[in-house]
């Protein structure tokens, strides 16, 4: 396919949930699955916003005619159910948001008006969405030129979604005001693959804030069009795997409407297919006007100075510091998946070996669990930081095996005290060499990994590799 000859131009929105407490009060972002505590019914109606006119995608949504029920919890405050003005912007969510603006390049804000933008899905009680621009024009450097970042907002994410009904939707309220951060960059984008690379770069940025990881933490737009043809927003990307097929897609479809004479610009579903469906009118500017309960944002040189002297570094550059001090990429692989990353930064320096502390930390707890056949969250609430720092700090100071080390891991998982656990009962020297002259004389021809694998399942961590090895030489050549 000819990109350039059709005249295609891509643009891509990232909204990212960050790891904090909500945005404009003060309570707690995890998600429920236990029973609600209680129910709210509303309806909500379209009204003319600053401009004096309803916005069509609003007009679309307000046809329905729909009552939305509301599931509440004690975790839930007035704030959310829109009974009381909102709390000051969420100072950390305001600094993660800094972080992510300063390593794309951007331009901070240091006046931003806090906006409402009208939402009568149901997802929002108040029947709008409060958001604030905080920097602009900053860039991505790709293989194909840079693409430029025009705006960085934090935002309140919506209500869960948890059934439809034809005349009825039932939302969940502990999403509703978890701090997103959108990112949305200009419609530099000339294929697929440089789309593909913007959206990966990007994500490494936001691997390296504070956010929020998982399923549905994530939701990534495209917005795309061909020559003769209004713009296209498609929603709800949740694979980076899926943008080349569905753009492609969406590419012969916009071919095939071109001898349309009605062509309008309109938001469009993602399906697993690659195909997209028609989800409402394009929203316009009508939807927008100023949040009248906050005052104005102000960011200073001050604090933007204190963000730069603080920014994270990238996966990527800390992916080669972690190879330098000698790991291989299945444990640097494991580091991030797990996301240990700063557990590992706080117990690397009490051992010369890096390799062994990354080890206890992410590869013996996945071999814990498979052996005991429990989840490994349930592992890693036993193994927490302060018990993998005394096991690092006994396993230094009495030299013990990997397979010792294991083992105490093991026992601690099974219930044993931690002090308890560390507590080996060491076989004498002598016995050892007891047992190796022994099994030389029965055993003889045997390779020295025959031999070691014979002493340590007799020994089963009562000696260590090193002084096994060291006996075996005596008798072994």
């Amino acid at each position: 396919m000819d990109y350039n000859k059709l005249g295609f131009k891509s643009g891509l929105e990232i909204h990212q949930q960050l790891d904090t407490k909500k945005l404009f009060c003060n309570t707690s972002s995890f998600l429920r699955s236990d029973e609600p505590k209680y129910l709210v019914k509303r309806k909500l109606h379209a009204i003319a916003g600053e401009t004096g006119e309803i916005d069509e995608a609003v007009k679309y949504e307000s046809g329905k005619d729909k009552e939305f029920v509301y599931q509440g919890y004690d975790s839930i405050s007035l704030i959310e159910l829109d009974e009381e003005p909102p709390l000051a912007i969420n100072e950390e969510a305001l600094e993660i948001g800094l972080h992510i603006a300063l390593l794309l390049n951007c331009d901070i804000l240091p006046v931003s008006q806090v906006m409402r933008k009208t939402v009568i899905d149901g997802s929002n009680t108040s029947g709008f969405q409060r958001s604030v621009l905080i920097a602009k024009n900053g860039w991505v450097e790709t293989k194909d030129g840079r693409v430029r970042i025009d705006t960085v907002v934090l935002e309140e994410d919506a209500a869960r979604i948890i059934s439809r009904e034809k005349d009825k939707t039932i939302y969940r309220l502990d999403r509703l005001g978890i701090p997103l951060v959108e990112i949305a960059t200009s419609p530099d984008i000339k294929t697929p693959e440089q789309f593909k690379e913007v959206a990966l770069h990007i994500g490494d940025v936001l691997r390296a804030c504070k956010v929020k990881r998982g399923i549905g933490t994530i939701r990534q737009d495209v917005n795309l069009s061909i020559k003769g043809h209004p713009r296209i927003e498609i929603k709800g990307f949740q694979d980076v795997k899926m943008f080349i097929p569905t753009i492609d897609k969406e590419i012969e479809r916009q071919i095939k409407n071109l001898s349309s004479k009605n062509l309008k610009s309109e938001v469009r579903k993602a399906n697993v297919d690659g195909t997209t469906d028609f989800l409402r009118p394009m929203p316009g500017s009508a939807r927008m006007y100023p949040e009248t309960d906050l005052p104005l944002l102000f960011i200073s040189k001050e604090q933007v100075d204190k963000s730069r002297r603080n920014i994270p570094k990238l996966r990527s550059n800390i992916r080669e510091e972690l190879k330098k001090q000698g790991l291989n990429e299945e444990l640097i692989n494991l580091i991030f998946g797990e996301n240990m990353l700063e557990e590992f930064k706080s117990l690397v320096h009490l051992s010369k070996d890096a390799n062994l502390i990354a080890k206890i930390l992410v590869l013996w707890p996945k071999d814990i669990a498979k052996k005991l056949n429990i989840e490994l969250e349930k592992v890693y609430d036993i193994l927490n930081l302060d018990v993998f720092e005394y096991v690092i700090k006994e396993s230094v100071k009495n030299n013990f095996s990997n397979s010792e080390i294991q083992d105490i891991l093991a026992k601690i998982v099974n219930g044993l005290s931690v002090e308890q656990a560390v507590k080996i009962e060491k076989k004498s020297l002598d016995e050892v060499e007891e047992f190796v002259i022994k099994l030389v004389k029965e055993k003889p021809g045997l390779s020295v990994g025959g031999y070691m694998g014979l002493i340590m399942a007799e020994f089963k961590g009562k000696v260590s590799g090193k002084e096994a090895g060291e006996i075996l030489k005596k008798y072994v050549k």
